[in-house]
């Protein structure tokens, strides 16, 4: 018997965000996050009881931030006059989560899927549309371009 959709709420909060905020950052975040959790309400009647739960959200969370990033594509932004120079904002967890969101779209995901998420590189692979071999490839590297960048106990 499947558990209540509150317990899965409660349960995979924090990784849902997780990866939404590594995907969006910490503004667009909670908008996917609600998204997701709304997006899985619907279909978690249909949910096989053998899913894994927590690979299911991450793959909404992931197709959600992503439409977030393609409609973000689309609006065009009004300014009273474009800045001298471009403007960087410092996310609320640090530096790290700025050279996160620097990383190639691929990397990003991958580094955020297996060390955010904790999620295995076959599900990881599953998600991103390739082989186990690629995701792992792209989260090495990734975790190997944050490592030029920082030291080993931001990485922690």
């Amino acid at each position: 018997m499947k558990p209540p959709f509150e317990r899965i709420v409660d349960e995979h909060a924090g990784t849902v965000l997780r990866v939404c905020r590594a995907i969006l950052g910490p503004h667009d975040a909670e908008d996917a996050w609600s998204e997701t959790f709304l997006s899985a309400l619907r279909g978690y009647p249909d949910l096989p009881e053998s899913a894994n739960v927590e690979a299911w959200l991450v793959t909404i969370a992931h197709r959600r931030a992503i439409d977030q990033v393609r409609a973000a594509g689309r609006r065009a932004v009004p300014v009273d006059s474009v800045p001298e120079r471009p403007v960087t904002t410092a996310l609320p967890d640090g530096d790290l989560w700025v050279a996160v969101a620097a990383l190639p779209d691929k990397q990003r995901q991958a580094v955020a899927y297996r060390y955010a998420a904790d999620l295995p590189y076959a599900e990881i692979a599953e998600i991103l549309g390739g082989t186990v071999e690629a995701a792992r490839r792209a989260a090495a590297d990734g975790l190997k371009k944050l490592r030029t960048t920082h030291s080993r106990e931001d990485l922690s």
